[in-house]
C-alpha cells in the first residue's frame, strides 16, 4: 500500500485558461477568435444526466482533506433521501476493507430546496463506493511532501464543455486542478436558480470525482440576497464544497492553505474583508512564515480578482488587495500567481509596484526579480462570453495576452524549475501555443525565465 501513496507522478493542472511568456516589450496574440455567441447547454443535455439507479450519488467531487495531502475530502448529493453517508474506500475495488462516515447537510435558496449533501474525509484510501445505488470511483493519492518531488497541476456552456474535453484529451494527464472561482453561474439568473449548481456538479464530476480540485471562491459564488433574508454571503458554495481550511489555522473556508508535493499553496478570497486586522489578514501575516522553502520550494498563490489587468473589464477591482498584500509577495519570494475573473488569458512580467509612497510619485510597476508571474487565467467557458477589450496600448508590465478559452499544465520538475505549457481549444490535443520554463525564485536563478510563443 505504501508504494501506491509515495508514487512520483507528474499531475497534470487545468487553470481556467493559462497563457504565459516571458519577453519584454509584451505580446497581444495575433490569433483570433471567432466570435460566437455564447449560450447554456439545455438542461437535458447529455453532460447533465443523472446517474441510474434509485437515489444514486451524483455531482461527487474529491479536494484535498488535510495539510499534506495524506486524505481527501469526498463530496456527494443524494436527491431523494439521505441514503447511506457511509463509504466504503480500499486499495482496489476488490479490497474495500476500510469505511468513514461522512456528514450530511441541506440548505434552502428561494423556492429551491438543495438535495441531501454529504461530506466525508478519508485516510489511505484509493476506492470508493458510496451509496444506496453504488457507483464506484478511483484517485491517487499525492506523493509525500519534498523538495524535489515532480508534480504537474493541472472548467455551463459549450466552451466550458470544450476546455474540459481539450483537457481531458491532453497526453499529460492531471493529478490535481487549481481552480480560481465562478462555478455555477446560477447567480446569472432569476432568483439565483440553485438547479444550475446541481447541473454544473454533474457536468464536471467526469474529473473532479476522479482528481483533486483545490477550490477558490469568486464573484459568483457570493450569492448574496438580502432581499429574501440571505445576508450570509455564500450560501450554496460552503453547502456544497467544502476545504480543510482549519488544518492551516484559517478561521473561514475562502482562505487557506495546502501543502502538496513540492508547492505551497495559499487560497485567498477577494471577496472577504482583507483590510488590516482582518482575520484574512492576519492569518495570511502569520501563513508565510509558515511556508518552509525547503520542504515545499514552489509557492502558489490563487485568487480570484486579478491584480494586473490590462483588459477593460474589471479594471483594478483587485488594486486595494495588491496595495495591502504585495510587499509579503515580493518579501516572500511568491514564484507564481494565479487569477480568474476576467475572461481571456494575460500574463505579467516579474513586476512589483510596491515603492510607491505619498512623497516620491513612484507609481508605476517596476521589474522585479523577487516578485511572482501574476497569470490570468478566466478562460475557461463561461456563460459571459470573452473579455475582448483590451487597453491599447499594452502596458510595460503585460508579457502576453490572448482573448481565446483553453487550458494549461504547470509540471513542476525539481525545487529549481517548472515546465508551463497553454493549449487553447481551437489546436489540436497535443499542440502548445505557448510555453516557458519557471526558475524557482527561492533556489533557482534569479533570472528571467525561458518562453516560446506559437
Amino acid at each position: 500500500m505504501a508504494d501506491q501513496f509515495h508514487r512520483l507522478l507528474l499531475a497534470a493542472i487545468i487553470f481556467f485558461g493559462l497563457l504565459l511568456s516571458f519577453c519584454h516589450g509584451g505580446v497581444t496574440s495575433s490569433f483570433v477568435r471567432k466570435l460566437e455567441k455564447t449560450i447554456d447547454m439545455p438542461l437535458d443535455a447529455d453532460v447533465f444526466r443523472v446517474p441510474h439507479g434509485y437515489n444514486a450519488p451524483q455531482q461527487v467531487h474529491i479536494t484535498q482533506g488535510n495539510m499534506d495531502g495524506s486524505a481527501v475530502i469526498v463530496s456527494w448529493v443524494t436527491q431523494d433521501e439521505p441514503g447511506s453517508n457511509m463509504v466504503l474506500y480500499g486499495t482496489s475495488e476488490d479490497n474495500l476493507k476500510f469505511q468513514a462516515k461522512g456528514k450530511l447537510t441541506q440548505y434552502k435558496y428561494y423556492t429551491y430546496k438543495s438535495g441531501f449533501i454529504h461530506h466525508c474525509t478519508l485516510r489511505n484510501l484509493k476506492v470508493v463506493g458510496i451509496g444506496n445505488t453504488t457507483r464506484q470511483f478511483w484517485f491517487t493519492t499525492p506523493p509525500e511532501v519534498g523538495p524535489d518531488v515532480p508534480y504537474t497541476f493541472g472548467p455551463h456552456s459549450y466552451d466550458s464543455n470544450s476546455t474540459l474535453s481539450h483537457y481531458e484529451l491532453n497526453p499529460i494527464k492531471g493529478e490535481a486542478v487549481l481552480f480560481v472561482g465562478d462555478l455555477s453561474y446560477a447567480d446569472n439568473y432569476p432568483n439565483h436558480d440553485n438547479v444550475r449548481w446541481d447541473t454544473w456538479g454533474r457536468f464536471v464530476e467526469r474529473s473532479v470525482a476522479y482528481q483533486p480540485w483545490i477550490w477558490t471562491a469568486g464573484n459568483h459564488e457570493i450569492d448574496f440576497a438580502p432581499e429574501i433574508g440571505e445576508t450570509k454571503p455564500f450560501k450554496p458554495f460552503s453547502h456544497r464544497y467544502t476545504v480543510p481550511y482549519k488544518a492551516s489555522g484559517s478561521t473561514a473556508p475562502f482562505w487557506y492553505s495546502i501543502k502538496r508535493a513540492s508547492a505551497h499553496v495559499i487560497v485567498l478570497s477577494s471577496y472577504s474583508a482583507y483590510g488590516k486586522y482582518t482575520p484574512q489578514y492576519k492569518w495570511l501575516e502569520e501563513e508565510f512564515p509558515k511556508v518552509n522553502r525547503s520542504e515545499t520550494p514552489w509557492l502558489i498563490v490563487l485568487m480570484h480578482s486579478p491584480w494586473y489587468n490590462s483588459y477593460n473589464y474589471h479594471y483594478m477591482e483587485g488594486e486595494s488587495m495588491r496595495v495591502m498584500y504585495e510587499p509579503w509577495f515580493v518579501q516572500n519570494k511568491v514564484d507564481v500567481v494565479f487569477a480568474g475573473h476576467v475572461h481571456a488569458y494575460e500574463r505579467s512580467h516579474r513586476i512589483s509596484n510596491i515603492a510607491y509612497n505619498i512623497i516620491n510619485g513612484d507609481c508605476m510597476p517596476v521589474d522585479d526579480p523577487s516578485a511572482p508571474v501574476y497569470i490570468t487565467i478566466g478562460d475557461g467557458g463561461n456563460l459571459e462570453g470573452l473579455a475582448t477589450n483590451m487597453t491599447d496600448p499594452q502596458p510595460k508590465y503585460s508579457a502576453y495576452r490572448e482573448a481565446s478559452f483553453g487550458h494549461a499544465i504547470f509540471s513542476i520538475k525539481n525545487r529549481t524549475h517548472a515546465y508551463y505549457a497553454w493549449h487553447r481549444n481551437q489546436d489540436g490535443n497535443a499542440v502548445v501555443a505557448d510555453s516557458m520554463w519557471f526558475y524557482n525564485r527561492y533556489w533557482g536563478s534569479v533570472d528571467g525565465s525561458i518562453t516560446t510563443i506559437s
